[in-house]
């Protein structure tokens, strides 16, 4: 039995061809390796939600359109028309989860077709293999199970790298990122506890779960401006996995902090949760002045002051002062595997080669910054990544060239999870969270340490 459809949008809706078009744009893209972000962004202002939601499900589900794509023409047509007729297959391909109905999506798709510049020459073409999939819909489907890529929606070369790294959890790793994320909150400890936010949901009539120990899952997602103490800086929004960093770093030092480095800061999430935290003068870097002006405004919705810094990480000449450093945060540019979920586009953006591009950045980085921590100080090491090179390994590499750098007990890898009771991956954080790896770093007190 088909699941219940969503109720007709209203009249004054952009029509559902317009939403396609509009999303196979943003399919097309991410196959020239832009990020979906940004064309959702430049593309029409009444389009952006729908566009929005109807790309994500397509990138969730494009190896399967893909592959079915490839069952169902000899000839890859033209990219602005491929675009649209795998945007199609990927959100009808699997009717329970199919944002409209199937016949619905394929009309539409042919009208959006029929309507593009770039797409009228292929409508009959698109029309074509959208009927024929209709009909031999279970035959079709069954016979792209075997193509890994297709089953998982992966590259490959992503689904072989989580197996090696991740034996065991490989397969819980991929489900986990084929389903779209909750919306988290950070309750801010100096305005309010998750136990008396959860309350204030409660009289509201908003249903939440608490997750983590400053964290609230809200069952159903609000925009943001319509959550309850967000616009005051009661709350704000930050993935369960982000929101260990700032306790962690904190709570290593036996003193009060008295200077943090944020590293690599924007937008703020880690900043502001380590000023919720501690009485401390917080350096927020980052190399882009624009992504620093979203920490200022992170800053300012939560009453919250920190120096904002706009300089190079790996190059300390350019912004330190020379006075080391109680604790540092270095939160390093990786693969973003750990998120995919929350940015579908990632595992059709990047490449393999970019893992050890961005090791080497963050092996730099972590060379870096380990001179400017006094001794005695902590390093927090993080990235959102469930690769083991971003990760575990890059850490067993620190510490073979600093041995007198000690490992304090920290989460280690954090494996994407979902559900109420988060039956992905055990040993993980309670609850619904992307994937994240932290080690935590002491700097000897012997003056001949390294």
């Amino acid at each position: 039995m088909a699941a219940p459809q969503p109720d007709p949008p209203a009249a004054t809706a952009p029509p559902l061809w317009r939403l396609l078009q509009s999303a196979a744009r943003v399919v097309l893209a991410v196959r020239e390796g832009r990020s979906a972000t940004q064309a959702i962004a430049s593309s029409d202002a009444e389009l952006r939600p729908g566009t929005q939601a109807l790309s994500f499900h397509a990138l969730r589900f494009l190896g399967r359109a893909q592959a079915l794509r490839s069952r169902l023409a000899r000839d890859v047509p033209a990219p602005p028309a491929d675009a649209l007729l795998c945007t199609a297959l990927a959100l009808c391909w699997d009717e329970q989860a199919a944002p409209y109905a199937p016949f619905t999506l394929v009309d539409q798709a042919v009208e959006a077709a029929k309507r593009g510049k770039a797409t009228r020459a292929h409508a009959g073409f698109i029309n074509a293999c959208l009927r024929r999939f209709l009909r031999e819909r279970v035959q079709l489907v069954a016979a792209t199970d075997a193509d890994e890529s297709a089953r998982w929606n992966h590259p490959r070369w992503w689904i072989e790298r989580l197996r090696r790294d991740h034996a065991q959890d490989w397969q819980a790793i991929l489900q986990a990122d084929n389903t779209p994320p909750p919306l988290t909150l950070r309750v801010n400890a100096r305005r309010s506890t998750p136990a008396g936010y959860l309350a204030l949901l409660a009289q509201r009539g908003i249903e939440a779960v608490p997750v983590g120990e400053f964290g609230v899952i809200l069952r159903t997602p609000t925009p943001v401006h319509r959550i309850p103490g967000f616009d005051d800086g009661v709350v704000s929004v930050q993935d369960a996995a982000a929101q260990c960093a700032a306790p962690l770093l904190v709570r290593s030092l036996e003193s009060a902090p008295g200077r943090i480095l944020d590293a690599c800061a924007a937008p703020g999430g880690k900043t502001a949760h380590l000023l919720e935290l501690a009485d401390a003068e917080v350096t927020a870097l980052d190399i882009d002045p624009q992504r620093c002006r979203r920490i200022e405004e992170n800053l300012e919705r939560l009453k919250l002051r920190a120096r904002v810094v706009a300089g190079d990480a790996a190059k300390p000449s350019g912004w330190w002062d020379g006075r080391p450093f109680d604790a540092i945060l270095l939160d390093a540019p990786c693969t973003a595997s750990g998120i995919v979920r929350r940015h579908p586009d990632v595992r059709w953006l990047r490449r393999e080669s970019d893992i050890a591009q961005l090791a080497a950045l963050q092996e730099k980085l972590l060379g870096t910054l380990w001179p400017l921590l006094r001794p005695g100080g902590t390093l927090v090491y993080c990235t959102c990544s469930v690769f083991r090179d971003e990760g575990e390994r890059q850490v067993q590499t620190f510490l073979a060239h600093n041995t007198g750098a000690l490992l304090r007990p920290a989460p280690g890898h954090l494996l994407p999870r979902f559900g109420a009771k988060g039956d992905a991956v055990p040993d993980n954080l309670e609850g619904d969270h992307d994937g994240f790896f932290y080690a935590l770093l002491q700097k000897p007190e012997a003056s001949d340490g390294p």
